[in-house]
């Protein structure tokens, strides 16, 4: 199957150049997409900004109607998606059924933004004089998605720019996407105005790079790593662009003396080991009270003795493959590192190269005890199944361990005394906190995003994604019939 670029209402090939999708279960090569230049991006733009203009009049209820069109396209093929998305990205079938139902949450929930989008209405300082606030479309949205969520972040970029007036010119990732290519063709088949989406497929440097510097591209709204990202803050910057930016963590599980340990362990599992640990709420950390420790670390190897690895279409299958030979070396790399520093392996940390995983790419969770908050591994995002327990002896230390990194994406604690639980919440300085549940498992109308080195202040999903893609206008109605100056005629 060849893909090509999504642009003014057609689908048009845009190089002769391609590059493969492979499903990294297996290694079948799944598609081809173009690689694309700066000129099939300027296509792209011209195409966004001459709907616009269009696009801003038609009221916000009725932008509304087509979002809910596409929600119900997406309810009605969700088995077909997830079938996909778990051949182009490898997360088990489970959690890409999970993952294609977010896209419908936020396909219905921005929908209902339409019929609200609130501004404000205020009292004058002077007689006869009515203010208000209300939220404008910024113009055209530059969107650059990764490959681990492939149609969930898209959804959370994409539906509140449109509701909220906006054109999109979006860059898909490369190795995940057909996500893409099938919400393109559910946005043709619910009528979307040509140009309000536009798809161009290729690489970071050549099509990224010319969404994030071209002068009709007014916001750029990026999720990746954090290398990326600070080049896209820069380039932006200079340009004096809106830029939001959703990168990596270094998330923890906090595990108190007093916790349920069963539900800990269930809850590090998944937060750790699913999607294979690519996941930027990941629990890549768990800081464990020493007096449980050592029970912990016993529930954790038993429950990670009985995690089967495979192709994610197996309905049977816990953890599924990496997403390319690069991550395999990224996470190997890791591993190598905390044996080199002085962490103890007590399970995994090897790439399988056995049949049946052969054709795949495989890598074995991975537990690191005897950790130090300062190694490496327990600084760094490794995006891999690797997690790493770190022993403290009371929840201050804990605390401090959590915050010592330079991300603040995502915490837990587990805990059953409601003092340290409102402490904890008050204390960790993450975007996302949760209690007695991982660190994975944010829902739609909640602000998803972190502190610190983990993005730069703004928020996707919930009512605060709206003010990454409005800009607030202000208005003052004088009915007085005489002229009034504010602070001087009061």
């Amino acid at each position: 199957m060849g893909v090509e670029n999504y642009i003014n209402g057609h689908w048009v090939a845009a190089s002769l150049k391609t590059m493969p999708v492979i499903n990294p279960a297996t290694g079948e090569q799944l598609a081809t997409i173009p690689l694309s230049t700066a000129h099939d991006v300027n296509e792209a733009a011209i195409a966004a900004k001459h709907a616009q203009k269009q696009w801003a009049q038609v009221p916000a209820p009725k932008r509304a109607d087509y979002l809910y069109e596409i929600g119900f396209k997406l309810k009605e093929k969700k088995e077909y998606l997830a079938e996909l998305l778990t051949k182009e990205m490898g997360k088990v079938i489970e959690e890409a059924r999970g993952e294609v139902q977010e896209a419908i949450d936020m396909a219905f929930y921005m929908a209902g933004e339409g019929r609200r989008l609130f501004g404000e209405t205020v009292p004058s300082e002077l007689a006869n004089k009515f203010a208000m606030s209300v939220r404008a479309p910024v113009g055209v949205a530059g969107l650059i998605t990764p490959w681990n969520f492939p149609i969930a972040i898209a959804s959370w970029k994409a539906f509140p720019a449109l509701v909220s007036g906006n054109t999109v010119v979006w860059k898909p990732s490369n190795e995940a996407p057909l996500m893409a290519y099938e919400l393109g063709k559910i946005f043709e088949e619910v009528g979307l105005p040509p140009g309000v989406v536009n798809i161009v497929f290729g690489t970071g440097p050549t099509v990224g790079t010319a969404i994030v510097e071209h002068p009709d591209i007014r916001i750029i709204s990026f999720t990746g790593s954090n290398a990326t990202g600070s080049k896209v803050a820069e380039l932006g910057g200079k340009l004096l662009k809106k830029v939001s930016l959703e990168l990596g963590g270094k998330n923890a599980v906090i595990v108190m003396d007093d916790a349920n340990i069963e539900l800990a362990v269930e809850g590090i599992l998944w937060s750790a080991f699913g999607t294979a640990g690519q996941r930027c709420t990941a629990c890549s950390r768990v800081i464990v009270h020493r007096d449980v420790k050592e029970e912990v670390v016993h529930r954790l190897l038993k429950a990670m003795d009985e995690l089967t690895i495979g192709d994610g279409l197996d309905s049977t299958t816990k953890v599924g493959p990496v997403i390319n030979k690069a991550a395999l070396e990224k996470i190997n790399h890791y591993v190598q590192i905390g044996k080199q520093q002085g962490a103890t392996l007590v399970r995994g940390g090897n790439i399988l190269t056995e049949p049946p995983y052969d054709k795949g790419v495989y890598f074995e969770p991975t537990l690191f005890t005897d950790v130090r908050p300062d190694m490496i591994i327990a600084q760094e995002e490794i995006f891999g199944p690797v997690i790493s327990i770190i022993e403290v002896g009371s929840l201050e230390e804990a605390i401090e361990v959590n915050n010592g990194v330079k991300f603040g994406l995502s915490s837990s604690i587990f805990s059953q005394d409601v003092n340290t639980i409102f402490k904890a919440q008050h204390l960790l300085d993450t975007g996302i906190v949760y209690v007695n549940a991982g660190t994975t498992g944010a829902e739609i109308h909640l602000p998803f995003g972190g502190t610190k080195g983990t993005g730069n202040g703004h928020r996707d999903s919930g009512q605060a994604a709206l003010d990454v893609y409005t800009e607030w206008k202000s208005i003052y109605v004088d009915y007085s019939g005489k002229l009034q100056r504010a602070q001087i005629d009061t």
